[in-house]
């Protein structure tokens, strides 16, 4: 019986994630982790670790309150 699950999508942060440069202000680079609905892509997509991928939740919600990013929904 074979599975027909897919290989894992590769991190977009790369190897490691020792110090992100993430910025409320750099848009560009902020919407490389969210969806096309504007949903922050999780840590397994993201490759980052607990600690960055929060850093990358505060930016993301820092840039949609200062409406430089869209709201979910």
């Amino acid at each position: 019986m074979s599975s027909s699950r897919r290989a894992p999508a590769p991190p977009i942060s790369g190897k490691n994630c020792d110090e992100p440069v993430l910025d409320y202000k750099d848009v560009d680079n902020l919407r490389r982790f969210l969806t096309v609905h504007g949903q922050i892509l999780s840590r397994k997509r993201t490759g980052y670790c607990a600690q960055c991928q929060k850093a990358l939740k505060q930016a993301v919600k820092r840039a949609r309150h200062l409406s430089l990013l869209p709201f979910v929904g």
